[in-house]
């Protein structure tokens, strides 16, 4: 019995297989081809030799065969890295083919050498047809040796196809609508993209950056601006593209570590290349920072030497500033703080005086706008006190003290504004969120003043104010008074920044706001469909003309009757609800309609259910992944927003704080006077300016960027070795020939002692430490 089971498995078993043959099989190869091929592998260079003269003559094998994995002797040889064998076959004229682009892949510097300069044509060789055909090719036909050299981010190879005058293709912008861009989209849209996305990937090359291009750090910074840009567009290759973008930013930020002294950094981030370097030698404006700034290069700002710099000329009038006790330092600021007032009329009488200057250090700049804010917020919770009050009932209220002396303030402050837009431009200042909060509070500002006068040429007289307007002047300018004061209060989380603790809590507070919005996009969808289902529920059920004499409307009535009778009271009652502050019994109506206040309770629990349960603990993700996102990144996140802040500080204008700046001084009319010179009495005096590269300024410039290149490549061949480092076979055999020659046995192979010690040439001597 159990034979006969077993023999009816394996019939069955026999039955169910499936029957395999060769659908697609490459040409055989004869035996001398196989040897052939065999001597190129093992790189027996005398049979190589006599077997391609044996082909030149007698014609026997051919000398382009490939093996079955689709190999030609001069792959093999390229794979193996024999130059000499390359050098031989190359000599006979065989097919080169994909060879250089293989020689790139494996980056054999020699075997790219040769292939470059090896202009011989196959000839009459005969060639496999696979080989001609460019489908059975390991490569795209948009794959340039420079692009695919590119990607190997190997310095040799690239150096060796640049000195040959190699060219790389300029992409054209995702939104182009050439006829070359069509027609390659409609043709095969995914070669195109991926056309564009290899050569940008060749464009982002650190070697090929730093070999060819003339300003490296502002080649880093458009590129990695681009490639952002990109990724929002091409969301396919968003990925790839914001690695290239980071890859972009880290260059420009290892550069950047090869400055070894503050003379090369100052020339580094004060350089310009759009004016004349000859007059520009003494303005020290922090161009290139500025430039990193504006393309977002938060790795070059927070580098450390980058940071360093900053600091020193921050802390101009104190050097040793950070190496003070907490309490020193804080005794300075409140002395700094209450002379504020003194050191802004110094300056207004004489911008050159000793006190005058010491007002222009950035860092006192910094303290002294400080104290004017928080004057300024002090004044605001003096009127918010009604310290010096009115009479309640009055229609048009004159203003009170505290009034009159915040308004200096607001001139101050929309002056500020003004400039600020007028020397950054319009589209650099709608860009800072904190320029737009300033913005809308000097709105509010400007609102209420107008308000104020309305109100006040308008009304006179007392009045009960229950008997007043809804949209009376004085009430509409008390809300927008007080909605202002709100956001002056706020803007003074922005001072923050410049403390390494409360600096990024702040950068994650403007982070989950920005969660908030994208969530607010989501809810608001949520909310609107279940009020009009609500609404359309319960708008047959509102109180009547008789039981409205009770005054008892929507969601604020006292028994919350009415709160789905209309669409707004509706929105209201939901959006409260999430907070707990409406109670079930809002589904029921008077009438005995069980029904529709059961649908009612379904809905309105469903809606609690999808907002409390689903999209809040959506929003505390959301808010959570950002803050994680900043603290894995403070340091870089912290030292860029606080760059961004004293930036502003080192600018030539706005020394004066609100309110002093709305002052007229000399210097203003001075500054008034050389400005209409210049453009109501223009002169054509233009003078050459000085070419990139030549002597002088940008020439002493050029240097530094060339030796920060040298230092770059040296470093990246240098590490690039150091990764390579001792594999685990190579270490073993260099210990055992180490012990072997340790223990007397002198001679070894010479290409043993070469594959022991490689490049390196270490001496026995040195290395018995390893025994």
């Amino acid at each position: 019995m159990s034979q006969l089971y077993y023999r009816r498995t394996d019939s069955s078993s026999y039955r169910d297989r499936i029957p395999l043959r060769i659908v697609r099989s490459e040409s055989e190869l004869s035996p001398l081809e196989k040897a052939y091929l065999t001597t190129v592998e093992k790189g027996d260079y005398a049979s190589v030799k006599q077997a391609l003269e044996e082909a030149e003559i007698y014609f026997k094998i051919n000398i382009n065969c490939i093996d079955p994995l689709g190999r030609t002797a001069l792959l093999i040889a390229i794979e193996n890295e024999n130059l000499e064998i390359i050098e031989l076959l190359l000599s006979y004229n065989v097919y080169v083919g994909d060879a250089l682009l293989h020689a790139i892949r494996k980056e054999v510097v020699g075997a790219v050498e040769l292939l470059l300069n090896h202009k011989k044509s196959s000839g009459g060789m005969q060639v496999p047809p696979i080989l001609l055909d460019k489908q059975f090719s390991d490569f795209t036909p948009d794959i340039t040796p420079i692009i695919l050299a590119a990607h190997t981010n190997n310095y040799e190879v690239i150096k060796l196809l640049v000195q040959k005058g190699v060219a790389i293709p300029q992409p054209h912008e995702v939104r182009c609508n050439c006829v070359e861009c069509v027609s390659s989209s409609d043709v095969d849209s995914l070669r195109h993209s991926r056309s564009r996305l290899n050569i940008y990937r060749a464009l982002s090359s650190p070697s090929l950056i730093a070999l060819s291009s003339e300003d490296p750090f502002l080649t880093a910074f458009r590129l990695s601006w681009e490639l952002e840009e990109l990724s929002k567009v091409e969301n396919e290759f968003k990925s790839e593209y914001e690695e290239l973008s980071e890859q972009c930013k880290q260059f420009a930020k290892d550069l950047l570590d090869q400055t070894r002294s503050s003379r090369e950094l100052e020339m580094i981030l004060n350089y310009k290349d759009d004016i004349n370097l000859l007059e520009d030698e003494e303005n020290n404006d922090l161009a290139r920072l500025k430039l990193a700034i504006k393309y977002n290069q938060k790795a070059f700002v927070a580098q450390p030497n980058c940071q360093q710099l900053l600091a020193s000329r921050w802390y101009d009038e104190f050097p040793g500033w950070r190496r003070r006790h907490w309490g020193g330092k804080f005794l300075t600021c409140v002395f700094i703080s209450i002379l504020f007032p003194v050191f802004s009329l110094c300056y207004l009488i004489a911008p050159k005086s000793r006190y005058g200057l010491f007002i222009r250090k950035p860092f006192i700049k910094f303290i002294c706008h400080t104290a004017s804010y928080l004057t300024f917020l002090f004044l605001l919770l003096l009127a918010s006190q009604h310290i010096v009050t009115t009479e309640p009932d009055m229609q048009g209220p004159a203003p009170t003290t505290v009034e009159w002396m915040i308004l200096p303030w607001v001139l101050g402050f929309i002056w500020t504004e003004i400039k600020q837009m007028w020397d950054g431009g319009f589209h650099d200042y709608i860009h800072d969120w904190w320029n737009l909060m300033d913005f809308v509070m000097n709105s509010l500002y400007l609102a209420t003043i107008s308000l104020k006068i309305v109100a006040y040429t308008k009304y006179s007289g007392c009045k009960t104010r229950n008997q007043w307007d809804m949209w009376h002047p004085t009430l509409v300018g008390e809300a927008v008074f007080a909605i202002a004061n709100i956001f002056s209060s706020l803007r003074l989380i922005s001072l923050f920044t410049a403390n390494s603790h409360l600096g990024p809590l702040q950068i994650s507070l403007g982070r989950m706001l920005l969660d908030i919005l994208k969530f607010l996009f989501i809810y608001c969808l949520v909310l609107l469909a279940f009020a009009n289902g609500l609404n359309q529920l319960y708008f047959y059920y509102e109180t009547t003309a008789a039981e409205e004499k009770t005054k008892c409307k929507g969601i604020r009535c006292v028994e919350q009757n009415n709160a789905f009778s209309t669409l707004f009271e509706t929105l209201q009652s939901l959006f409260w609800s999430i907070f707990g502050l409406i109670s079930l019994y809002v589904t029921n109506v008077n009438a005995d309609h069980q029904f529709t206040e059961f649908v009612g309770a379904t809905m309105f629990g469903t809606y609690n259910i999808i907002s409390l349960v689903v999209l809040l603990n959506m929003l505390i993700a959301m808010m959570n992944n950002s803050y994680q996102h900043i603290a894995d990144h403070a340091d870089i996140e912290w030292k860029f927003a606080r760059t961004k802040l004293w930036m502003s500080y080192f600018e030539e204008g706005g020394t004066l704080p609100s309110p002093f700046n709305i002052v007229p001084s000399p210097k203003s009319a001075w500054y008034l006077a050389c400005w209409i010179k210049r453009n109501l009495c223009r002169r054509d005096r233009s003078k050459p300016t000085e070419s990139f590269g030549t002597l002088g300024v940008g020439g002493v410039t050029c240097e530094v960027l060339r030796n920060l290149v040298k230092r770059y490549v040296a470093a990246m061949i240098r590490d690039a070795k150091t990764e390579e480092g001792l594999t685990e076979d190579n270490f073993k055999v260099r210990k055992i020939c180490i012990l072997l020659q340790h223990c007397g046995v002198k001679d070894l192979p010479g290409d043993t002692l070469s594959y022991v010690y490689g490049d390196q040439q270490q001496d026995i001597s040195e290395s018995h430490h390893l025994a």
